[in-house]
């Protein structure tokens, strides 16, 4: 049975004082470990999650990384600099990194060698718009975007990523997919992985990303090929963000 895991994006918020007292209040109430628990933090912030989360069964990663290892590359953030702070996970291919930057899923998944190849986890988001949700689109949109990665991570690299499903359609929108919704989607990427690797398939962890919170993570963790959640706002509470951990 593959072990849940709840990863907090914590996204472009936080401050010193908040987030002291957000990672204070998760530390002490944190239940016994029945699933794996990350944050995924604004770069800036790194530091403080390693100071504070270390020797907790709290994991802390970034929220992207460059597909290029170093070099002349203003404001972008080297792998190895991440692994520097402790980093266990990276998100990359966010939605938001996608429609805003202009990210191909090409480079989502060169970003995803590129964390691996440094002993990086990462989360590769997939996720489709309404538009594309009401076109009946879904399947051949989050395919598309998942195949790019595994081709070139290949039967070798895919088993040492998580994926994440988000529709976009459902992030902060109020809006969340049935978990049957929810259900077929991941079972889609699962299928994805097994046509490659099919012990891999087995393994690897399949995220929800469309607003999990308290009152609907139980229903949608219950789901088969739902393994675990991609938390947003819910994370930046730690009473909500720990309640989703014990839906785990």
């Amino acid at each position: 049975m593959r072990r849940k895991l709840i990863a907090g994006n914590w996204k472009m918020n936080g401050s010193l004082a908040a987030n002291a007292v957000l990672l204070d209040g998760i530390k002490s109430e944190l239940p016994q470990a029945s699933c794996d628990v990350a944050i995924c933090a604004p770069a800036p912030y790194l530091a403080q999650c390693k100071s504070v989360l270390t020797g907790t069964p709290v994991s802390w990663g970034a929220q992207d990384v460059s597909e290029h290892e170093s070099g002349a590359y203003t404001g972008e953030v080297a792998a190895a600099m991440l692994t520097d702070f402790g980093c266990t996970y990276v998100i990359v291919g966010h939605s938001e990194r996608r429609s805003y930057h202009g990210e191909t899923s090409e480079r989502v998944a060169a970003k995803a060698a590129r964390a691996i190849k440094s002993g990086l986890v990462p989360i590769v988001c997939v996720g489709e718009s309404l538009e594309e949700r009401e076109a009946g689109k879904t399947d051949s949109v989050v395919g598309a975007q998942l195949d790019a990665v595994l081709s070139v991570l290949g039967a070798d690299g895919c088993g040492k990523m998580v994926i994440a499903y988000e529709p976009v359609w459902a992030i902060g929108t109020g809006k969340t997919a049935t978990p049957q919704m929810a259900q077929d989607v991941h079972a889609v990427l699962r299928a994805r992985v097994a046509a490659l690797n099919p012990a891999a398939a087995e393994t690897v962890q399949i995220l929800y990303g469309g607003s999990m919170k308290p009152d609907n993570a139980r229903e949608l963790l219950a789901m088969q090929d739902i393994d675990g959640g991609l938390i947003g706002g819910a994370a930046l509470k730690a009473a909500d963000f720990l309640a989703i951990i014990r839906s785990a």
